[in-house]
């Protein structure tokens, strides 16, 4: 399986979803599940942002190799599932083929009705980019339980 986030500059909320899917899936053991991320509006190559990194240390997730990606058609083609930070994310992912694979991170993660966006902590202070670590955490849990299941 390969998982892909996306949001717009791939430098905050994408690489840290990806970052804790991964420590997740690590810490259950789980095999076989390829994770990644991508922009809308990215700058191919930017590194993540200093909140997004800083906040990142503070709970054991080092975001220090991680560079943006522009999300493409053929990024798109290749993921299993696709899951983005806000409806607007999705929409686009749709345009570029995502079809029925693409999903906001909150809808899969089974926390829907709540408000379906991930509020986007760059340019804020650090404490918008923890509390937006907090919400990712709480989502993941329930992403990774969804993608497991059955395994």
């Amino acid at each position: 399986m390969n998982v892909l986030f996306v949001c717009t500059g791939n430098t905050c909320r994408s690489p840290t979803a990806e970052a804790l899917l991964r420590r997740a899936l690590a810490e259950r053991g789980v095999e076989g599940v390829t994770v990644g991320s991508a922009g809308t509006g990215a700058w191919d190559g930017a590194p993540a942002s200093e909140g997004a990194y800083l906040v990142g240390l503070e709970n054991g997730v080092d975001l220090s190799g991680h560079r943006a990606r522009l999300l493409t058609r053929e990024i798109v083609r290749g993921a299993d599932v696709i899951l983005t930070m806000s409806a607007q994310h999705r929409s686009r992912v749709e345009s570029l083929g995502g079809g029925d694979r693409v999903h906001t991170l909150v809808e899969y993660a089974g926390t829907a009705p709540r408000d379906g966006d991930i509020s986007d902590p760059y340019g804020s202070d650090l404490e918008a980019y923890r509390v937006t670590f907090r919400q990712l955490e709480e989502l993941i849990e329930g992403a990774v339980t969804r993608m497991t299941a059955g395994r």
